[in-house]
């Protein structure tokens, strides 16, 4: 039912933006105004998430990031004190309670992207569980998070078996540190969202297949808790190598037979961000106006950036195109070259890592407006995984844009075509590799 249900999902064109949102980076959760989060209508209160705007750019339309001023004031200057007592008695059914209470668990926090992710996603008012799970040194995480001038350790109360919205408990979110692999099912037990930036890093000379065979059981193990203890959950991928560690995802969960396409994603979610950041420094825009989508995969040339698809519409000559490229596929080098050998892109992957969890969290609270792109299973070529921009529903991905690889220039068409050799072999390796362990011992 699930591959079923992965060929019937819906076939986007881009959105086209009129007046002075064409000019904005789109597709993305556009916010026309800035009305509270909480209005004196308590039947607005299940979508009120749809009014933040976070880790991702959305022109002018806000200006406010992840943070405690903003953020909470926002939300405390909208509720006042007499609504205060009403709400911390509103029971809410089945879901309805979610826009404050998603639970999100991040496995491998202590490391160096699981840090700085974890530290992101406290600070974000769209969760309200943190489980941060590692093989050591959570308690220690848990400890610094705890620090932080953001309330925290308060857990929601039940009542007859339904949620109860509670003042405090908005603006508090229960951060909790599990060790090692006897406590990793309590670390996914009731779950919205799992991220998985476990694995050990790039260093110098190392490419991201170099990485496999220790990241390949890392993810396998991880994946085999998560489909018993939280199988209905999304699961975002940061270990690499992504091209493979997706595919692996999604055997183990199909021989645990909860495989669901629409609700496992490969996070490459850092070349968008990468490719954004490097065309906006080039041709002197606005960040927050520039929007490129990245195809493919997440390793060398598998990345392959659109840049004729770029909004707003930039003219490029031939060696900005084949320099830009180049560039976004071998960002993460520059940066493991930089450090020295002191680690690899740990900061820039924790924040578009935290970018790509915010938007899966507005869509599971019914933000209809979400679009991001990942490393997906895809009928958008005839590679069973491929990166590209898709909206993303309550359910995960809701539905594919298709347009973003029509009409491409003969230097994307060209390139498109040549990774596709390698990321084949990247897809079958991963799939090799669960076939290979799940293989009975010859007697």
């Amino acid at each position: 039912m699930a591959a079923a249900a992965a060929s019937s999902k819906m076939i986007l064109q881009p959105p086209v933006r009129s007046g002075r949102e064409a000019s904005v980076r789109t597709p993305v959760a556009l916010f026309r105004s800035s009305p509270p989060l909480f209005s004196r209508n308590q039947a607005s209160i299940k979508h009120s998430t749809r009014q933040f705007v976070g880790l991702k750019a959305a022109g002018q339309y806000f200006s406010s990031n992840f943070s405690r001023g903003d953020s909470y004031k926002l939300l405390e200057a909208s509720v006042k004190t007499s609504q205060r007592k009403t709400l911390s008695k509103l029971t809410c059914s089945p879901g309805q309670a979610r826009i404050v209470a998603y639970k999100v668990a991040v496995l491998g926090a202590a490391g160096g992207i699981g840090q700085p992710l974890s530290l992101l996603l406290k600070m974000s008012p769209l969760l309200s569980n943190l489980n941060l799970y590692d093989i050591a040194n959570v308690k220690g995480v848990v400890a610094d998070l705890g620090h932080c001038n953001t309330p925290a350790q308060k857990e929601t109360t039940q009542a007859k078996g339904k949620a109860v919205l509670d003042w405090d408990f908005l603006l508090n979110k229960a951060v909790s540190g599990f060790t090692g692999p006897a406590e990793l099912a309590d670390s996914l037990k009731g779950v919205d969202l799992i991220i998985i930036p476990a694995g050990v890093p790039r260093k110098p000379g190392m490419t991201r297949d170099d990485l496999f065979n220790i990241n390949a059981g890392i993810v396998k193990d991880l994946v085999e808790v998560a489909a018993d203890t939280a199988p209905n959950a999304l699961i975002n991928v940061i270990s690499n190598p992504v091209n493979s560690t997706v595919p692996i995802a999604a055997e183990i969960l199909k021989q645990k037979g909860v495989y669901n396409p629409r609700k496992l994603f490969g996070v490459t979610t850092l070349d968008v961000v990468r490719a954004n950041t490097f065309v906006a420094k080039q041709k002197n825009l606005r960040l927050i106006d520039v929007d490129v989508p990245v195809i493919g995969g997440h390793a060398g040339i598998t990345i392959l950036p659109l840049l004729s698809k770029a909004r707003p519409a930039i003219e490029f000559s031939t060696q900005e195109i084949e320099e830009l490229t180049v560039r976004i596929q071998n960002a993460g080098t520059e940066v493991v070259e930089a450090k020295a050998g002191a680690g690899s892109a740990t900061l820039s992957m924790a924040y578009a890592g935290a970018r790509f969890a915010e938007s899966c969290i507005r869509a599971l609270d019914g933000d209809p407006d979400v679009y991001e792109c990942s490393y997906v299973q895809s009928e958008l070529t005839e590679l069973p995984f491929f990166a590209s921009r898709l909206k993303l529903g309550k359910e995960g991905i809701e539905a594919f844009v298709h347009g973003d690889l029509n009409n491409l220039t003969e230097y994307e068409q060209k390139a498109l075509e040549a990774l596709k050799p390698e990321l084949k072999a990247s897809i079958q390796k991963g799939i090799e590799f669960v076939n290979r362990e799940s293989a009975p011992l010859a007697v």
